[in-house]
């Protein structure tokens, strides 16, 4: 959940599961999968910002040993990726 701020400054909580798209023209229109529309002050990207945020804070919580596990593939498959020779197309020609 995000906090955003309406127009009349009154604070909302909104769920971001929920939000289907956001646009500016010119305030924020957040556009909920119920087809509710949510007028707000903050910028689109701060929405997105928020968010993400969100999200990510929610997956370490569910997965702590997340980021420790990604940054081990990522050294792996870049290891990986720097012992394996180009392949030279004409080669075979």
């Amino acid at each position: 959940m995000i906090e955003l701020t309406r127009l009349n400054g009154s604070k909302i909580t909104v769920n971001c599961d929920l939000i289907r798209y956001a646009e500016s023209s010119p305030d924020t229109v957040l556009t909920l999968v119920t087809g509710e529309k949510l007028i707000v002050r903050e910028l689109t990207s701060e929405v997105v910002e928020r968010s993400m945020h969100y999200r990510s804070a929610l997956l370490r919580t569910a997965w702590p040993d997340a980021a420790s596990s990604l940054a081990a593939r990522g050294a792996f498959e870049a290891a990986r990726a720097e012992s394996v020779e180009p392949v030279d197309e004409m080669q075979g020609e």
